[in-house]
């Protein structure tokens, strides 16, 4: 026998309220209050209620849709950004519009923007990293369009949700010192990140307040291409760091591969922190301790942030979800080498240079 699919009326009596706010929840989810959403949605859920998007397109109803623009989803962090956004909205009985900006070009956004109203879009999720004129730009020149950005400056003047970088920056610097550690180069992410520039500049805050000397520095483009020739170049000017900390990844696999062709073992001669922790980060050779960042709690709270924003709102949002530290095996303390040790490891980072 074939179970009867459950309807907007059996979801309404079972949540406790009226089929004309449940259709409220499914339209216009702006207007119903979170607790009345959410025993909604616990409701759908129970009943595995499925909304007739046929008969809503009949009716000449638009699906509640939110827009997603982000950069190439080549890269783990935005494809994973990407993909907690579309989990958490489904959820919610939204669909999302992804559409990748091929340039952080203001005129190319603000024609994604208006593609997005032509689909009678109202609010969008913007993970780009943008700088905080352009944001506030954006946002000032799309009144109608109420934008939640991901990676803009904390001064920003927009709605801002993002990681705190401080809390896994400094904890690596920390963790490293307390190793014995005392030379670090750091292989940072492209100065037009505004995460990398905030990365870099936790790393060298941090460091300033140790007392350490200034640490060699280098810009990847977040590949594993960019981590290897980044952290090749690191060892040519500094052969005798003990310490890389990589800003994604993605480039400390590179920086990993350039290590091991340059004869350094990690982490008995040179240890080594990613950022982001990669679902594949621990599973490098040796694994990686990274800083994590919880790219499905950014996901959820961007799509609760998106739906709830109001152009009424007398504040804007900003919030920082927290990022740790997760040690693996690509840290050790720091081994002291003995003055033919130290000419061996000279002649290893000079052969390695030609």
């Amino acid at each position: 026998m074939v179970k009867r699919q459950a309807t907007l009326e059996d979801v309404a009596a079972l949540a406790g309220v009226s089929q004309q706010t449940v259709s409220r929840v499914l339209n216009n989810p702006g207007i119903v209050s979170v607790r009345t959403q959410e025993k909604v949605l616990d409701a759908m859920a129970r009943l595995s209620y499925v909304p007739n998007r046929s008969a809503q397109l009949l009716a000449g109803k638009a699906l509640p849709t939110l827009g997603l623009i982000t950069t190439s989803l080549n890269l783990h962090a935005p494809s994973q950004i990407a993909a907690a956004v579309k989990i958490h909205a489904a959820a919610r009985g939204y669909q999302v519009v992804i559409s990748m900006a091929e340039t952080l070009e203001l005129p190319a956004i603000r024609a994604i923007l208006d593609e997005f109203r032509a689909q009678n879009l109202d609010r969008a999720i913007i993970s780009l990293p943008l700088e905080k004129e352009d944001a506030e730009r954006l946002a000032a020149g799309h009144p109608e369009m109420q934008c939640l950005f991901l990676d803009v400056p904390p001064d920003a003047g927009v709605h801002h949700l993002g990681f705190d970088h401080r809390d896994g920056s400094r904890s690596s610097i920390e963790h490293l010192w307390a190793l014995g550690h005392r030379r670090f180069a750091l292989l940072a992410g492209p100065m037009s990140s505004v995460s990398a520039r905030l990365r870099l500049g936790s790393w060298q805050e941090t460091l300033a307040g140790l007392g350490a000397e200034d640490a060699p520095t280098a810009h990847g483009d977040w590949s594993a291409s960019s981590g290897w020739t980044q952290a090749m170049a690191l060892l040519r000017q500094a052969p005798d760091i003990t310490a890389m900390l990589v800003a994604n990844d993605q480039m400390a696999l590179g920086a990993l591969h350039a290590l091991h062709q340059s004869g350094r073992r990690v982490p008995q001669d040179l240890s080594v922190i990613g950022y982001d922790d990669t679902p594949d980060s621990q599973f490098f050779l040796p694994a990686l301790t990274t800083v994590a960042q919880d790219f499905d709690l950014l996901g959820e709270r961007a799509v609760q942030h998106a739906l709830a924003l109001d152009p009424s709102q007398a504040h804007f949002i900003d919030e920082l979800l927290p990022t740790a530290l997760v040690l693996r095996q690509s840290t050790a303390a720091r081994r002291t080498l003995d003055a033919r040790e130290r000419r061996i490891e000279q002649v290893k980072a000079w052969v390695a240079a030609l």
